[in-house]
């Protein structure tokens, strides 16, 4: 592929116009206990304190970096992506202590990123020429440098490790399928083949203790943990609670088990400090447990509740309690005898009434006789982290249901729903009213956030490889929907980077090139993989899904002066996601011209450009005349784009165009990958670029405090503010003034 310039210069470091600096980074506790800090730590001049914090908190190398490095030459890959690794002669001639480090400089985690993608590109044949790969690797850097894109956490956490340090470890059970042969191998490195992948949905079987089983999952999901990822699993396979088991007795149902699987999760943090498990738990709704599981987390919370206020209430009284005893004035017992002592015999009837356990109570008369004046009965609170929520189960999981077009019908009809055993396909072991169904999912998710709702039909309505197999899953926040045992990577664009600061106007060229280096960053991230199953790496290569997408468009809408909730706004972001599905596309067709289609493209030819077809017509605003689409889109609106301000206008015409391209490019060559972009709910990497917004959410805060899983909290304020005011025609002496207010 030919690799244009558009933000560097051949033979100029893509750092020349761009200045770092040197600064502390601190992150402490709410009560100013230091959690973490790092001095010296290099970033560019124009990054927040946050960002840096994020980079050198989350992302750095902590240890294990040689202080010393050589070259590992390579007779056929360019002398510039040779890998690193120890040089142990160097390294014997310095101080133990001075011999490995962390990583202390951004430049140093640039460059190991787009290092490694470049490398392993010119391996996988993506670049026409050595001067394409050069580009490739500069362009990259300096996007990542400037904020424009981010990718997925487990790439900043794993990939380049060994091509830049030559780091490494013993395999922990991963595969791989080599892009040379095609065949699929076990690995023998823990990081040769890094994971970068984020996202993963993996099937689990009817099966207690073999491969691809219930036990299997807890372990295949510990690698994904390990390493950053999270995953997603359908468990209506399972069998429900007293079906028969096959020697007799019978199962003790499927909340059993994800019980199980959800302390399992807990116990995890990637790195020891970094994040918490992320997956996410689905059940069909004709499962025969679907109730339990709707109600599950319903429950949990109402446990910690009672902890909570059971734990109040029961300091109080006990405290009282004791108070009663020391402050008495009997001789001998009498002060320890609630008939002899009145203040205790009162306080005793009082934490009787208010349900405080006996055992409890004559504990600590008993601690009173025995001298001590004071007792330690701990409060819960309701803290995500707090010993409370650690004490229940279903905290380490989002939860869905998935629900079919033939289940809503019947809540709009008042009609029945049937739910069915597993063992016995078409069996009927409960009828109920789909609506109470519905109302019960509805006060759950009122009640505790969970479970959210997943829509079968539609999702499979724009399935591109249904001949493979039907959507029944998703990763942990739903944007990844694919088959079963399959994996994405994510990488996000930073939307507020493309906005021209003095005119306002949108670099629509500036953003369709870098959707298109990064399509193929995602497409060479799959090629260099390894996945924690054997049906991971075999699937992933066969269909090379991808998860490209974008971040921080409430911050370009607020600094643009448009409403988030305006037709304008729609208008921008139907079309900023039709070009960036539509440019990602027709890139994956050009690599499928050079490269070939992804292997299970060919059975699936017919499906994925009727999809294609349908998101062409989307695209052009066409309300009528989707291909087997039982409820059609929303349609982009050109007129709205076209009242739009002038800087937004040219969306419109490329939007189009973007698809017009991918549907020509791929009915010639086909497409490289299955999937090509997600919309994901950015965190921490929006943070690392500085989004005032995250994901494609509003601002709910001017002012925002996250805590983090290692310890510690960020407090993250929106810097779009002054911007939005500017547009809205505020001048700078009242936009001074409403600073000074608000500080």
């Amino acid at each position: 592929m030919r690799i244009e310039r558009r933000y560097t210069k051949e033979g100029q470091s893509p750092y020349a116009d761009i200045k770092f600096r040197l600064t502390t980074s601190e992150i402490k506790n709410p009560d100013g206990s230091i959690v973490f800090k790092a001095d010296n730590v290099e970033v560019p001049e124009f990054w927040s304190q946050v960002a840096s914090d994020v980079l050198a908190q989350k992302y750095f190398r902590k240890a294990g970096v040689p202080s010393r490095l050589k070259k590992v030459e390579e007779e056929t890959v360019p002398s510039f992506l040779w890998r690193s690794t120890r040089d142990d002669e160097a390294l014997q001639k310095l101080p133990d202590e001075e011999r490995s480090a962390g990583e202390q400089s951004s430049k140093q985690v640039f460059d190991r990123l787009a290092g490694t993608w470049t490398y392993w590109g010119w391996k996988g044949g993506y670049f026409n020429t050595e001067a394409d790969a050069q580009a490739f690797f500069d362009e990259l850097r300096f996007m990542l440098a400037s904020q424009m894109c981010a990718p997925n956490s487990p790439q900043w956490f794993n990939t380049g490790l060994h091509w830049a340090y030559g780091i490494d470890g013993p395999s922990q059970g991963h595969h791989y399928v080599d892009f040379k042969t095609g065949k699929l191998t076990k690995s023998k490195s823990s990081y040769e083949h890094p994971q970068p992948h984020a996202c993963f949905i993996q099937s689990i079987a009817d099966d207690l203790v073999n491969e691809g089983g219930i036990m299997d999952l807890w372990v295949r999901e510990a690698r994904l943990f390990k390493y950053g990822s999270g995953t997603g699993t359908n468990f209506s396979s399972l069998r429900g609670e007293g079906e028969r088991l096959q020697g007799g007795g019978k199962s003790s149902g499927l909340m059993s088990f994800l019980k199980i699987g959800d302390r399992a999760a807990g116990a995890i943090k990637s790195g020891g400090t970094t994040r918490r498990a992320a997956k996410m738990v689905i059940v069909d709704t004709d499962h025969p447990d679907i109730e339990q599981f709707i109600d599950w987390k319903v429950r949990e919370e109402q446990k910690v509740a009672a902890l909570v206020t059971g734990s109040k209430i029961n300091q109080k009284h006990l405290k009282a309690i004791m108070k009663a005893c020391v402050n008495c004035e009997g001789s001998g017992d009498d002060c320890f005898q609630p008939e002899k002592n009145p203040a205790l015999k009162r306080e005793v009837k009082l934490a009787r009434r208010n349900h405080v356990p006996d055992n409890l109570i004559q504990r600590v008369i008993q601690f009173a006789k025995q001298g001590y004046t004071d007792i330690d009965f701990p409060i819960y609170d309701t803290d995500w982290d707090s010993e409370a929520y650690l004490t229940v189960s279903g905290q380490n999981s989002n939860n869905s249901v998935r629900v079919t077009d033939e289940f809503l019908k019947a809540v709009e009809s008042d009609g029945s729903w049937d739910l069915t055993w597993r063992t016995k396909p078409g069996k009927i072991s409960k009828t109920l009213k789909a609506r109470e169904l519905w109302d019960k999912i509805g006060y759950a998710a009122w009640a505790c956030a969970d479970p959210g709702l997943q829509y079968h039909t539609t999702v499979n309505d724009w399935h591109t490889c249904p001949a493979s197999g039907a959507i029944r899953g998703s990763n942990p926040c739903s944007e990844y929907m694919f088959l079963d045992d399959t994996a994405c990577n994510l990488a996000s664009l930073n939307l507020l980077t493309f906005r021209d600061e003095k005119t306002g106007a949108f670099d629509v060229a500036g953003y369709e090139h870098v959707v298109r280096l990064w399509t193929v960053v995602l497409e060479i991230s799959v090629l260099m993989a390894q996945f924690p199953s054997k049906e991971i790496a075999q699937l992933s290569y066969e269909y090379r899904t991808l998860g490209l997408g974008y971040a921080n468009i409430g911050g370009l809408l607020m600094s643009s002066g448009i409403g988030y909730d305006s037709d304008d706004a729609r208008a921008i972001g139907g079309a900023l996601t039709a070009i960036m599905t539509g440019i990602s596309y027709a890139t994956s067709a050009e690599m499928a011209k050079e490269l070939g289609p992804f292997p299970g493209y060919k059975k699936n030819r017919e499906h994925m450009l009727r999809v294609i077809r349908n998101h062409r017509r989307a695209a052009h605003g066409e309300r009528a005349n989707y291909e087997k689409v039982a409820t059609p889109p929303v349609p982009l609106d050109h007129k709205a784009i076209g009242a739009c301000a002038e800087g937004f206008r040219a969306l419109s015409a490329h939007a189009k165009a973007a698809w017009d391209t991918a549907l020509r490019l791929g009915e010639q060559h086909g497409y490289r990958n299955a999937q090509a972009t997600v919309i994901a709910p950015t965190g921490t990497i929006g943070l690392v670029m500085d989004c005032d917004t995250t994901g494609i959410e509003p601002d709910f805060a001017l002012v925002k405090f996250k805590k983090l899983a290692g310890g510690g909290y960020f407090k993250i304020i929106n810097r779009a503010v002054p911007a939005a005011l500017r547009a809205l025609g505020y001048s700078e002496s009242e936009i001074a003034e409403i600073g000074r207010a608000h500080v």
